[in-house]
């Protein structure tokens, strides 16, 4: 009977060093193969900040920019969040950046079209886990923004629906640790909205959510 691939077990936990520094934990990941999204992802894209950053934000995964690059959020959605941050008051230098999992999901209809984003799977991101369980031990964030469905049920379970939600402090265990979250939309959304209006009031939504976050630290 053959061996089975590491990726197909769907559990990154054996590529995860314990007790590991956040540069330690970078470059393991940078060879994780606990999942099939490795096989067409460009790299690799871990968190990136400060332990000592009081406030976590998760989103869903890189997106094409972060892939290219291997840094969360340089795309435009990251660019909107920054701004978002900004006028709640939240410093986006202060922020630790991450994504639920770690590789870019897209499909592509030949080489050279455009690589078009596709959501993770519960199974991916479920695999992708033991990574942001070691984040969240590194930087002990006072509070975690969630940034869209996708990540809000990577940290509290399919059932999660973020318009039930956003904009309120929510007290949870995660990963064995009682923690603070404020669950948002992804800055992506705010992008397709329609046209300008929609726009607008998308983005006001997105800093109403994290004028929340920003008191909630105090």
């Amino acid at each position: 009977m053959p061996t089975k691939a590491p990726e197909d077990r769907y559990d990154a936990a054996p590529f995860v060093p314990e007790g590991a520094g956040l540069d330690a934990l970078r470059k393991a990941a940078a060879d994780c193969h606990g999942c099939p999204l490795h096989r067409a992802a460009t790299r690799t894209v871990f968190g990136a900040g400060s332990t000592d950053a009081r406030v976590m934000l998760v989103g869903e995964q890189p997106g094409d920019q972060e892939d290219r690059q291997g840094r969360p959020f340089v795309g435009p959605a990251g660019k909107l969040l920054d701004r978002a941050l900004q006028d709640a008051g939240i410093d986006p230098a202060e922020a630790y950046v991450t994504n639920a999992v770690k590789h870019f999901k897209f499909t592509q209809a030949e080489p050279r079209k455009r690589r078009i984003h596709k959501a993770p799977s519960l199974r991916e991101m479920t695999a992708c886990g033991p990574w942001l369980a070691a984040e969240l031990a590194l930087v002990e964030p006072e509070l975690i923004v969630i940034l869209g469905a996708t990540a809000g049920k990577a940290l509290l379970g399919s059932s999660f629906r973020v318009g039930e939600v956003r904009g309120t402090v929510l007290e949870r265990e995660i990963h064995g640790r009682p923690e603070r979250l404020v669950p948002t939309v992804h800055p992506s959304s705010v992008l397709r909205a329609q046209d300008d209006e929609d726009r607008k009031a998308a983005y006001q939504g997105l800093v109403a959510d994290l004028k929340v976050a920003a008191r909630a630290l105090g």
